[in-house]
């Protein structure tokens, strides 16, 4: 490296002082930040031997400017997902509907009746509508809200299960995302764990061992989430649980991950557990929550616990979830529930209309392909979809992925799936302006 070349990179100052950089909206503190990291990028390039030139004073500023327009940007920001994974976890599960979105804007953007009951003049309680509308959509005697199902789990073993044995078959002590390991759980709750049965086969017949030796005193069902096991298997039913409990009279707990109203999984849990739990985000279409239904007696300890003031949900995630309720009453379909039940000729006239509107600005064809439910709501199922593909993959995907409205799609088999079944209105036109910005810069 030849020492007149750092020398010849300029004082930031006289770089703050070009007419673009002076002359920009950008606050000066980010305007000085996003000069010194692009000049401490140049000087380590130097350095090391990566250039042999220094850039002139237009493409310095020209890259300041850029890089303040990306320190300006929020960390969290919209994505289009052309992954297929309906509820993809990294991108944030499902997607509000209209009315949902609408209605966070609005609690956003001033003051709310969150614990006030206008009609009585007086305080009132928070989430109350929301757990009425539970009620109606499940049949079930009553519901509570708390911020996700991981606190939904903990609150139920914490607040119903302490210094109990609880007995839960060897193939549900799953860990699911973030490390959350049920036995770890069910450790700082301060509930015994019972391990019945095997790993591939758990009868009713072990859970009824565990509470005739009077190791157990609980009954806990758990949702796989994120896998399955197949072949030589057997599982308890709901049924045969909630009859157990019934009959030597010890509670019946459920966590199922996720529901939506009108699942037969959801009606077989409020008619058999005393309490069970699910995610807001996934199948049900709504924010990050986790719903707990079941009797009222236990419902009412869970309210009344000090835990559950702790991992009570905002004003925001209560107006998402109330209108996502609202859309499932009036028969409106959420997102996910149009994307999940998007039939496959749809799929193909949308991928087929994707690729021919692509393809004047690159070559693109409609492909057949598999996508996910994701967010382990159905491990292991794939859903027949279709896609617009396009290549080269690698460099594609790495131009999407920096667009200003990020383009996550998924490389299969050489080529770059766009996948249809999780665009929402819009996210075309958008794929659209990012093919045609790749074009330009290529011509």
């Amino acid at each position: 490296m030849k020492p007149e070349l750092l020398r010849a990179l300029p004082k930031m100052d006289l770089l703050l002082a070009r007419p673009a950089l002076a002359g920009s909206p950008l606050p000066y503190a980010l305007r000085r930040q996003a000069a010194r990291q692009v000049l401490d990028e140049y000087r380590a390039a130097l350095r090391a031997g990566a250039l042999s030139a220094v850039p002139g004073l237009d493409e310095l500023e020209q890259s300041v400017l850029r890089r303040g327009a990306e320190l300006a940007r929020p960390a969290l920001g919209r994505v289009i997902n052309a992954t297929g994974v309906v509820l993809h976890t990294n991108l944030g599960r499902a997607p509000l509907s209209p009315r949902a979105a609408a209605a966070v804007g609005e609690a956003a953007r001033g003051y709310s009746n969150l614990e006030y009951d206008l009609s009585a003049r007086r305080r009132g309680r928070r989430g109350a509508a929301v757990e009425s509308l539970l009620c109606a959509l499940t049949g079930a005697e009553a519901a509570l809200v708390v911020n996700n199902n991981a606190a939904a789990v903990f609150l139920l073993l914490s607040a119903l299960a302490t210094g109990r044995g609880v007995a839960i078959s060897r193939g549900e002590l799953v860990e699911i995302g973030g490390g959350f390991r049920v036995p770890d759980i069910l450790a700082r709750s301060g509930a015994r764990l019972v391990e019945v049965g095997t790993t591939n086969k758990t009868r009713p017949a072990d859970y009824a061992a565990a509470l005739d030796a009077g190791e157990a005193q609980v009954l806990l069902r758990v949702h796989p989430s994120n896998f399955r096991i197949v072949g030589f298997t057997q599982a308890a039913s709901l049924p045969e649980l909630g009859a157990l409990a019934r009959n030597r009279g010890v509670p019946l707990f459920c966590d199922l991950g996720s529901a939506a109203p009108g699942s037969p999984e959801l009606a077989g849990a409020v008619a058999w557990a005393d309490v069970c739990c699910f995610s807001g985000d996934k199948l049900l279409g709504g924010p990050q929550a986790g719903i707990l239904l079941g009797k009222a007696e236990p419902l009412g300890r869970l309210r009344a616990d000090p835990l559950s003031r702790a991992l009570r949900p905002g004003k925001l995630a209560l107006a998402a979830l109330e209108s996502t309720l609202l859309d499932w009453r009036d028969g409106t379909a959420v997102p996910v529930s149009a994307m999940l039940s998007a039939p496959p000729e749809e799929l193909r006239r949308r991928a087929e209309a994707l690729a021919e509107a692509l393809s004047p600005l690159h070559p693109c064809t409609a492909v057949e392909t598999q996508g996910e439910v994701g967010g382990g709501a159905r491990p292991g199922e794939s859903l027949p979809t279709w896609a617009a593909a396009l290549e080269p993959a690698e460099a594609l995907e790495a131009h999407l992925r920096a667009w200003r409205v990020p383009i996550l799609g998924r490389i299969h088999r050489g080529k770059l799936l766009l996948d249809v079944r999780t665009l929402l209105p819009g996210d075309e036109a958008e794929i659209a302006a990012a093919l045609a910005a790749w074009r330009e810069e290529r011509a």
